[in-house]
């Protein structure tokens, strides 16, 4: 069955909540997420650890159940599917995986794992399906000596081209890639990148890029978007946002990353650290905030993403951009000396 798109974006999240309970209160890993993601584009999500984006990639991959919300491919809301609907729909949404070496089943061979998804979803035959994962195999730079072999005789990289390669065979119009180099050699990263872009080159391939590295959120996204506790405080085009972040978070978490090319750039040091429960009222930053955790404001209304530079770029601060022009109100030291403190 061929899911036809209609009409732009192709993924559409509204939003989406997942709470999880606790004692009498509970608490949400997800909190009123929404965005779009358009046909061909590669959307990244970047955060600290504990912000939620491995949650994002399992709800929009309905690797479980959402407390409220709604997850569009489409048009076809993917939340409201069950069983035998859910599944015919499985083969246009896919998910590479974060660990190269666990993700794989070392009792198959590598071209049995990429023919297992055609012939779960009675993609062709025999004979069709074994041509397509060679294919599929020989465009990620694993010939046919690869194809018998088992996962546990390869390296990390090239267990990773196999995963890419499962994910792929089907052509999905999305991929989810949950930090799919974080388990990599820095050499063997840039080369899976370029894969993938290679890819999307190829067949539109639409990329949601779950990851922890900015340098590689900034080399292979298109747009960006920033979570933090669950929400999302800012988005913009990748080079937009890298070259002028507006949110004091997004500020903080750019300048705890090495970047040759700025070698002045000061290391903002928030104080404390996330909490699981939010405040009931105000920023869901304000207690770390260098600039709102002494203004009313920020400590009483929660404030909306609106516009804060292009029309594409958008925060949810009330004072976007202040902390770049008042540096005096952050705690600073030179980035990479903060161990000396």
């Amino acid at each position: 069955m061929e899911l036809e798109v209609t009409e732009a974006p192709l993924l559409s999240v509204r939003n989406l909540v997942k709470s999880y309970a606790a004692g009498k209160n509970g608490y949400a890993v997800l909190d009123d997420v929404s965005f779009d993601v358009f046909p061909g584009e590669t959307v990244g999500i970047v955060g600290e650890s504990g912000c939620g984006k491995s949650t994002l990639a399992r709800a929009i991959m309905r690797l479980g159940d959402v407390t409220s919300g709604s997850v569009e491919l489409a048009g076809k809301d993917l939340t409201a599917l069950r069983g035998r609907q859910l599944r015919r729909h499985r083969r246009h949404f896919q998910l590479v995986f974060q660990d190269p070496f666990g993700s794989l089943d070392a009792r198959m061979s590598v071209r049995a794992i990429v023919e297992q998804p055609l012939e779960v979803h009675g993609i062709g035959t025999a004979v069709e399906r074994r041509e397509l994962a060679t294919d599929m195999l020989a465009r990620l730079g694993l010939g046919a000596e690869f194809l018998t072999r088992s996962p546990k005789t390869l390296s990390g990289g090239q267990r990773q081209r196999v995963a890419i390669a499962r994910a792929l065979v089907l052509d999905p119009q999305l991929a989810v890639l949950d930090e799919p180099i974080s388990a990599l050699d820095v050499s063997v990263q840039a080369q899976v990148l370029n894969l993938l872009r290679e890819e999307q080159r190829r067949t539109g391939v639409t990329y949601l890029f779950i990851v922890h590295d900015l340098s590689a959120a900034e080399y292979f996204c298109d747009r960006i978007l920033v979570l933090y506790l669950g929400r999302i405080v800012e988005t913009a085009p990748a080079a937009e946002l890298f070259a002028n972040p507006r949110h004091p978070y997004t500020v903080a978490l750019f300048s705890a990353a090495p970047d040759p090319r700025r070698p002045d750039r000061k290391r903002i040091l928030l104080e404390g650290e996330p909490q699981a429960r939010r405040p009931e009222r105000g920023c869901v930053f304000a207690a770390r905030c260098p600039l709102g955790k002494d203004r009313e404001i920020c400590r009483t209304t929660s404030p909306e993403l609106a516009q804060a530079g292009s029309p594409e770029h958008q925060t949810a601060c009330h004072f976007p951009g202040e902390l770049q022009e008042s540096r005096a109100l952050a705690t600073v030291v030179p980035a990479g000396e903060e161990n000396a403190r």
